[in-house]
């Protein structure tokens, strides 16, 4: 029975309330508001108007007060309940945000104090037949944590590392600090008799061409001895047939759970592949738990024959860091994820759907959970196994020192790290488990750099708790003790995984463990030109901001302040040291002189990039394993990292990396004055053999220089073409004046389109372009007249629009015809559709 949907909510100053009269079941509770759960109080309290939306201008400072309340939820429903005996009724809260007191019909059955993970009550004894009350009474935090030491380094506030919460509630460098409260997860109540499934893991043990062996614990809770217990277990194809089955005997252990080892052998499987590689094929699992010959639980899931190991190792006995999905090493192209907003419970599951949409549509096949948010709600990973994306997935520690010397603190992270395993190692998407974001590399640093003089606060967490735990409860993927970590430095590029913040924050490398850190603010210091020097085998971080579309931000800054340079623009922008981002513009398009070109200017230095880097990294895939940027979404409008703003509109990154992530890649690896070195990767198990064209323009689109590469390129390889002069290519025209096409009829690579300059020395002449806009069949025809098009921008003042392309460049007299949908794929007006471009 799901409790979901609308409850009652009410305020008290701390110490106001008598709990057992608040809890009362009597209580008249009609004059409380109303507030959806699974959802937040900042939610509640937008919806009913009684704050104003805290994501527009400084309204955020205006809703500080509610972390300083003690909030109440209050639930009346129905019950029936019968006279069966040996029936247990159990309460589980999902998602409990963060201090809270259950009450059901006035009786307290119990605490919490985790946010990251869900909570059940036996409440068989509590229960009436007919009306039930259940209320939950939240403190707020600072009740919990004021009489709590202080460490040396908790980055953004200090008191969040004795508290299991969502790191990023208390600001981060890309979003306000929003302290929520709530019930954000589902609420149910289940009825169970005899015994209940208490958990069960499935995972592939061996799989080859014709057959894979598949391995399942399956935990039992018998409520009395002398029960006799069995199982059965069916595997469904798609079609709903039943390709495998098993019946078994349970071992009974009364009131403890006991573990009972099945193996299902599975002819000719069809197996769970990334969305570039094959089909992410689902089975259905289902087991079947029998008390006495009578049906008392069912479990019922999806499930993907697949293997995933994390390689270390290479054939030669280097150093590497790679997946490897059913014996294929991989080219893992992806994103790290934050949370989808910052108000955690009321996120729709379809806003959960279209971004990872849109992560597929980009050709990504890897989502980092960061480990300052939560452990993602099972939307997320139903979806990313349906789609066919891989998932590394971080606890929940991130950039602080945590006290693992408190009993009760590790006793609260132990059952969190056990609940959440338990939860996620039955999806087939997620790929590894790791430890911590940054700590490891982090806390060397602030120690060299001398912001920290105490001991390793949280190591036993890392290198000790989780790794124990799963040992015992997931034996089917890799552990990673944090990212970035291995080596001589935790950043070291000769091992493990790399997080490269040269660009973009100015980290100066090489550096060694207990190297005083040193930054270097300057063009040079930030520039993604960087990006060239990393020879890293895996980089799981890295990026540069942009400023969010033209109506994410009108829509949330106040009349007036939309302007380059504006107070309410710098708000935007959360990170340290706005300078960054002036110094990269600079350093390629110049700085912007007004909001056009800021929006325009960030938007094409961060695409440009990106591409830079990842060209880079995949040209070099013998050694470097993948590339996750530095991030996907936002938690709010603001201007960050990410390749897909708040209200889901893409900015030029995400339509630059659908052709810099997709599976077959041209490149030219140039700089300026030298050869210019062509080359093809292929990540796909297919060889491709054809030509590969390079041609060169001037800006008036006369062709001046073309020539063609025979290309034999081996499955999952890639490999240098040739290399040509700059000064025989140009053919006596100015680098400055020209643009690079490569392309090939032969087989589905993406064309690219390289200038050989940056773009503050391009010469570009001003163009004009024919629009044609078909309401009627939702298409924009664009054409470039007379030179060529830099960066074509098409903008509707509208969220979650979708367009088959975009910020894209044209040669002259080129035409492309855009196709425009919202997530939906619903016909939208185009009535107030505008086309631009940098030099119209």
């Amino acid at each position: 029975m799901e409790l979901s949907g609308l409850w009652r909510l009410q305020q008290f100053e701390v110490g106001q309330a008598r709990p057992l009269e608040v809890a009362a079941a009597g209580l008249d509770d009609r004059f409380w508001i109303t507030a959806q759960v699974p959802g937040d109080v900042h939610s509640a309290l937008i919806e009913r108007g009684l704050i104003d939306n805290p994501y527009f201008g400084h309204n955020d400072a205006k809703s500080r007060w509610i972390e300083q309340k003690e909030w109440w939820y209050r639930y009346a429903f129905n019950y029936a309940l019968d006279e069966e005996p040996e029936v247990k009724h159990e309460l589980t809260f999902d998602g409990l945000d963060t201090f809270a007191t259950i009450y059901v019909n006035g009786k307290e059955i119990g605490t919490t104090n985790n946010m990251l993970m869900g909570h059940t009550f036996d409440i068989t004894r509590v229960l009436v037949d007919g009306k039930n009350t259940i209320a939950v009474k939240f403190d707020p935090l600072y009740l919990h944590n004021r009489d709590k030491e202080l460490f040396q380094w908790s980055s953004y506030t200090k008191e969040r590392p004795w508290l299991r919460k969502a790191a990023m509630n208390f600001g981060w460098d890309w979003g306000p600090r929003m302290v929520t409260v709530g019930i954000w997860g589902k609420v149910y109540i289940e009825r169970k008799r005899l015994a209940k499934l208490d958990s069960v893991f499935a995972r592939t043990a061996a799989v080859n061409e014709t057959a894979a062996s598949i391995k399942l614990d399956v935990d039992v809770i018998a409520f009395r001895k002398n029960v006799e217990l069995g199982c059965e277990v069916r595997l469904k194809a798609e079609d709903g047939l039943v390709v495998t089955s098993l019946h078994g005997m349970v071992n009974e252990q009364t009131g403890r759970s006991t573990t009972s080892i099945f193996t299902m052998d599975v002819a000719n499987p069809q197996l769970w592949w990334t969305h570039d590689l094959g089909k992410p094929y689902l089975y259905e699992l289902e087991v079947l738990l029998y008390a006495d010959g009578e049906l008392v639980d069912l479990y019922k899931k999806p499930f993907g024959i697949r293997t995933i190991e994390l390689e270390l190792k290479d054939e030669h006995g280097q150093h590497a860091f790679a997946f490897i999905l059913n014996g294929v090493k991989i080219f893992a192209k992806g994103a790290n994820w934050i949370p989808a907003d910052h108000f955690i419970g009321s996120i729709p599951d379809q806003r959960y759907r279209d971004l990872i949409d849109l992560s597929v549509n980009s050709n990504m096949n890897m989502l980092r959970i960061w480990a300052g948010g939560i452990y993602e709600k099972d939307v997320f990973f139903e979806e990313c196994d349906k789609r066919g994306v891989l998932v590394w997935q971080d606890f929940a520690f991130a950039n602080a020192l945590f006290p693992d010397f408190n009993r009760d603190f590790m006793d609260n992270v132990r059952k969190e790290v056990i609940y959440n395993i338990k939860r996620l190692r039955n999806y087939t998407s997620l790929s590894l488990w790791c430890g911590n974001n940054e700590i490891d590399w982090l806390y060397d640093m602030k120690s060299a750099g001398g912001d920290i003089t105490c001991p390793f606060y949280g190591e036993v967490i890392y290198h000790e708790l989780i790794p124990e735990a799963l040992e015992l409860l997931d034996d089917s993927r890799a552990y990673w003790p944090s990212s970035p970590f291995g080596g001589s430095d935790a950043n070291d590029p000769d091992v493990g995984d790399r997080h490269n913040w040269q660009v973009w924050h100015g980290s100066v490398y090489p550096r060694q463990f207990g190297d005083k850190p040193l930054l270097d603010y300057s063009i040079e210091g930030v520039t993604f030109k960087n990006y060239k020097k990393d020879f890293t085998l895996f980089s799981s971080e890295f990026g540069m901001h942009a400023s969010a579309n033209r109506y994410t931000l009108e829509k949330n800054i106040p009349d007036g302040q939309f302007y380059w340079n504006s107070v309410e623009m710098a708000y935007r922008n959360k990170d340290t040291n706005h300078q960054k981002g002036i110094l990269l513009m600079e350093g390629y398009t110049g700085i912007p002189a007004n909001i056009e070109e800021y929006m325009n200017f960030s938007m094409l230095t961060q695409a440009e990039g990106l591409k830079y880097g990842i060209e880079h990294y995949r040209r070099n895939k013998h050694r470097t394993s993948g590339s996750l940027v530095w991030q996907l979404n936002d938690s709010w409008p603001g201007t960050s990292w990410s390749l897909i703003d708040y209200e889901l509109l893409p900015k030029a990154s995400f339509y630059y990396a659908k052709k810099f992530y997709h599976p077959l890649l041209l490149s030219i690896d140039h700089e300026p004055g030298q050869p210019l070195h062509v080359w093809a990767v292929n990540d796909t198990l297919s060889s491709l053999q054809g030509q590969v064209l390079l041609s060169v323009f001037n800006f008036s689109g006369e062709l001046l220089f073309s020539h063609a590469f025979d290309a034999q390129v081996r499955p999952n390889a890639a490999l240098l073409l040739g290399s040509l002069d700059e000064t025989n290519i140009l053919q006596g025209a100015s680098p400055n004046q020209v643009v690079v096409k490569l392309s090939t009829t032969d087989w589905g690579a993406p064309d690219n389109l390289i200038y050989l300059r940056d773009q503050k020395d391009l010469k570009l002449p001003t163009t004009t372009l024919s629009v044609n806009v078909d309401e009627a069949a939702q298409t924009v025809q664009i054409t470039a007249n007379g030179a060529h098009a830099r960066m074509v921008k098409i903008d509707l003042p509208q969220g979650n629009i979708r367009f088959s392309d975009n910020f894209f460049d044209l040669l002259a007299g080129e035409q492309v015809t855009v196709h425009i949908s919202d997530s939906a794929g619903s016909k939208v007006s185009l009535k107030e559709l505008n086309v631009s471009a940098m030099n119209l």
